[in-house]
């Protein structure tokens, strides 16, 4: 293509004249992506495109390169830019654009080269009460984890053998996989990114370098976590390769159903039975909470499904805000066996007060609850 009939580079990645670098790359990565030979076999006019994407990017992302362009354009001042087909001349430091770009989306290592990778981080699921998780509990776990072998040090190598440099990578750790114009970085299969290959290995470990053993932890709960809560112990993972640091330990808290509290929030919901008798003269009633028994002021004429609030008497808060409540939901307790005495109490009471007729209710259970808050 001519110098003539080439696009403005700006006009091909999309992007104004004073685009700062990172939009330029940006805009490139999107192009790049959308043409790639890779998502697009077969189809000339995306490779096309992709090119085009890639010379433009060529230029604009190097400094020197842009200010000769945006002064002298496609002509360079009569000498002309040599276009992608000069860039391929040098594509050595062409390739590495692309393999800077693409190793995230084509499965390149994360692994710096002839770098030891960090340990991998570990998850264990821990169950626990209601009641330890509002007052916080130390317990103990135990789990399996990869530590670095003693007996090599991690090296994977047998006392008195050697390390050699691996043949494929030349002890670079990776190598460069050409594909049509562009290239590639790529972690080395042969020693996996380390550039070096083990003569004779260890026997304890098998040249991994790490070997499994079980880890004792005894673990801090504190009040007011929740189902599914997880905690983080820095450095608790396995073992990572070479002497590189672990990863970490995530705690994973199961709190078990409580047989008569239910968690919301910070806010615990319960629901009581109290005698008829106490619901029409008043009184108190004890009440079964987190912290024990309290006693429950009950006011003459209390209807079922009235709600009340004990304050501070629901869990901490993990952020240190104190406690919730515990909205407590009574129903009556109508008895079912009346010895003869009773019924005839009952009975002096029915006429005495003429309940002959139902009474609709004028509220239900929700609104009951919208007057709690």
């Amino acid at each position: 293509m001519s110098p003539q009939t080439k696009r403005d580079y700006y006009e091909v990645l999309g992007v104004t004249k004073n685009a700062p670098a990172d939009e330029i790359k940006k805009a490139y990565r999107k192009l790049a992506l959308k043409y790639h030979p890779d998502r697009n076999p077969g189809n000339k006019e995306a490779e096309e495109k992709f090119k085009e994407a890639a010379e433009a990017y060529a230029i604009l992302s190097d400094t020197g390169k842009r200010a000769q362009y945006d002064q002298f354009g496609h002509s360079l001042g009569g000498g002309g830019f040599q276009g992608f087909q000069g860039y391929e001349e040098n594509f050595r430091g062409f390739g590495d654009i692309f393999g800077d770009l693409f190793e995230d989306f084509f499965g390149g290592s994360t692994q710096t080269r002839g770098g030891a990778r960090r340990g991998a981080d570990l998850g264990v699921a821990v169950e626990i009460s209601l009641e330890d998780a509002s007052r916080g509990k130390e317990v103990t776990i135990e789990f399996p984890r990869h530590e670095t072998c003693a007996l090599c040090g991690g090296s994977g190598a047998a006392r008195g053998s050697k390390k050699t440099v691996c043949p494929e990578c030349r002890g670079a750790g990776e190598i460069r996989v050409s594909q049509g114009f562009f290239s590639m970085r790529r972690t080395c299969p042969k020693c996996q990114g380390q550039g070096e290959r083990i003569e004779k290995p260890c026997p304890d470990c098998r040249g991994r370098g790490r070997v499994e053993r079980m880890r004792k932890l005894n673990v801090k709960i504190p009040p007011g976590v929740d189902n599914d809560s997880r905690l983080k112990i820095s450095g608790e993972g396995e073992a990572g390769e070479r002497g590189a640091s672990r990863g970490n330990l995530y705690v994973r808290i199961q709190v078990r159903p409580h047989p008569f509290l239910e968690r919301r929030g910070d806010d615990l919901y319960s629901e009581i039975l109290i005698p008829f008798t106490a619901a029409a003269l008043g009184g108190e009633v004890a009440v079964p909470t987190l912290d024990g028994k309290v006693k429950l002021r009950v006011p003459a004429g209390t209807p079922s499904g009235k709600i009340f609030r004990l304050r501070e008497k629901g869990m901490p808060s993990l952020q240190g805000h104190g406690r919730g409540s515990q909205l407590i939901r009574v129903e009556i307790d109508v008895p079912t066996h009346l010895s003869d005495k009773e019924r005839a109490s009952l009975n002096e009471f029915s006429r005495e007060r003429k309940e002959t007729e139902g009474i609709p209710k004028k509220k239900g259970f929700f609104d009951h609850l919208k007057d709690a808050f």
